[in-house]
């Protein structure tokens, strides 16, 4: 009989999806530059008025990543500086975000299922135990946040498909 992991449910995908996310920032650089597109123009585009850019998209992946990680794991949730402005700002904040949750010990994560979690402040604050957490807030918001920023750079010409997005585990 398999027992379920809630650290295989969570570091190893969030890793895997925040690795492609850096291989795909070195494309965007690199379209950009052969493009002779102002790496600007894409790192504050959005696909509509009303959505954040993609440099804030890339900024909350990391930051449900790192914030699920610390969570699960029974730890307070660092706070990062949203100060990046270049595509290396971008991987240095990836880069960041792969080591904190490789930082969080698998034992820690392990058995968090029922663990009483908190998020938000005031009226935004939302009660959940670990695995409603997980599987129904945390990945389905790094998910939407790390899609839209992949889809902004498809948006915008850059040569990448499904497998750009979903790399190698």
């Amino acid at each position: 009989m398999t027992t379920f992991s809630m650290y295989t449910a969570s570091i190893p995908v969030f890793k895997q999806i925040l690795n492609s996310l850096s291989a795909i920032l070195d494309k965007a650089e690199a379209h950009a530059a052969d493009k002779k597109i102002d790496p600007n123009a894409l790192l504050q585009y959005r696909l509509f008025p009303d959505m954040l850019p993609f440099t804030r998209q890339i900024q909350i992946a990391c930051d449900f990543a790192k914030g699920a990680a610390a969570r699960l794991g029974g730890q307070e949730v660092p706070s990062y500086e949203d100060k990046e402005v270049t595509f290396a700002d971008l991987k240095a904040r990836i880069a960041k975000t792969l080591a904190y949750i490789d930082s969080v010990p698998q034992a820690q994560i392990e058995g968090s299922e029922d663990r009483a979690i908190t998020t938000g402040s005031g009226e935004k604050t939302k009660h959940f135990v670990g695995q409603t957490y997980l599987f129904h807030y945390a990945l389905p918001h790094f998910y939407f946040h790390a899609t839209t920023a992949y889809d902004i750079l498809r948006h915008n010409g850059l040569e990448v498909g499904k497998k750009d997005f979903i790399g190698s585990y």
